[in-house]
């Protein structure tokens, strides 16, 4: 029998409707409306796209550096519990042979049941970062491009690499772009203290996307700390201001107060701007000490509450909130229009990928990625596909 859903109230790009009825048959929507047989009533609440991240280290004591399809699996699931079904898994700074391991695990896993969030691709975060603006990163092995080596790492966008991350300052970075962007790697800048013009140049070589705004970036209070005058824009600066570069912003409510959300919201606006978790293994875990990065080998942060921070208390460390988290935090700070921030947390970063014609939104003919969400936005219920996932 086709899945049905009754009494749903849609969420769509644009608005969301009055209850209505919505179809599956096997693993795509069929249609939007119509006769109702025997159909699951929702009472009228919500019926939302699966979140999509772009953005994702880790969960439930798992990171996708760890090495094993184990782990790979274990976040999945983790993460889909929380309303996302599409994934990026998310390296961080590590070896040269964890970096392969991480990139041959993904192209192994790619096409496969997880058990929960599927998998879009590999996000290569990490190798060709800028040193000072490492974060909470481990400082284990930062690559600068190098044309043998960054081949080896490239030959992946045939087998499931799919974002590239780069600080646009470091040299030799133009023919490392140049040659993904070719190779159809979406390639995203971070962890960058690269000044406005160096933005510039970097958007000409291809660059598309900046990883999670206001976080490990240069902007002008930075850049004039070795040039007091004139001032200078930075990554930000040149993120806000440039329409050919989409963004992202983690809204666990710990990372950026209000003022920030609103103010990425209001200028980027929600076709250029995507949530994030950047989640590291901690969620779904109580307080207390996890590794970043590989279990041993990454960087000892500290959960505590709804945020990870470093050891000495100093600073942030990645995210310890899935997505749904999110998307009840960007809603509730800053008042933007439901509508609004799921296709943020879903249509907007499957267009940043460039898959939006298949995920993304509830439209007929796109794959059955549905989240059941109460009045007060928690998740009820997750299809991938349109099979329900486990809540365990």
């Amino acid at each position: 029998m086709p899945l049905q859903f009754a009494n749903a109230r849609l969420v769509l790009p644009d608005g969301i409707t009055a209850p209505t009825t919505l179809t599956v048959a096997g693993d795509h929507i069929a249609r939007i409306g119509g006769p109702v047989k025997r159909a699951i009533d929702l009472a009228g609440q919500y019926l939302a796209p699966g979140f999509i991240d772009i953005h994702v280290h880790g969960g439930a004591g798992a990171d996708f550096m760890d090495g094993t399809a184990a782990a790979f699996r274990t976040i999945c699931r983790c993460h889909a519990r929380h309303g996302t079904t599409r994934l990026t898994p998310t390296s961080t700074v590590a070896t040269w042979e964890d970096y392969l391991r991480f990139l041959e695990l993904n192209a192994e896993l790619l096409h496969t049941d997880t058990g929960g969030a599927r998998l879009l691709g590999a996000h290569l975060y990490g190798p060709y970062f800028h040193p000072p603006a490492k974060g909470c990163h481990p400082a284990a092995q930062f690559l600068s491009p190098q044309e043998q080596q960054d081949a080896m790492l490239l030959a992946f966008a045939g087998r499931g690499l799919r974002t590239l991350t780069v600080a646009p300052e470091t040299p030799g970075t133009e023919a490392l772009v140049r040659a993904a962007v070719q190779m159809g790697l979406l390639v995203t800048a971070g962890h960058s203290y690269a000044t406005f013009e160096q933005m510039e140049a970097a958007v000409s070589w291809g660059v598309r996307h900046v990883d999670h705004l206001f976080c490990a970036m240069s902007d002008r209070a930075r850049l004039r700390l070795s040039q007091p005058y004139p001032m200078r824009g930075g990554v930000l600066e040149a993120t806000l201001a440039q329409d050919e570069l989409t963004t992202e912003v983690i809204a666990d409510g710990v990372h950026l107060d209000r003022s920030l959300l609103l103010t990425a919201y209001k200028l980027k606006g929600p076709d250029r701007l995507a949530l994030v978790s950047d989640a590291m293994r901690a969620i779904d875990c109580p307080d207390g000490e996890y590794w970043f990065g590989k279990a041993g080998a990454g960087e000892l942060i500290r959960r505590r509450g709804n945020a990870g921070i470093t050891l000495d208390g100093a600073g942030l460390a990645s995210g310890v909130m899935a997505l749904d988290h999110g998307v009840r935090t960007f809603h509730r700070l800053t008042g933007a229009p439901l509508h609004d921030v799921v296709r943020m947390a879903s249509l907007t970063p499957a267009r940043i990928l460039g898959c939006d014609r298949e995920f993304g939104s509830i439209a007929v003919g796109k794959h059955a990625d549905l989240v059941v969400l109460s009045s007060e936005l928690e998740v009820q219920a997750v299809y991938v596909d349109g099979v329900k996932m486990s809540d365990e």
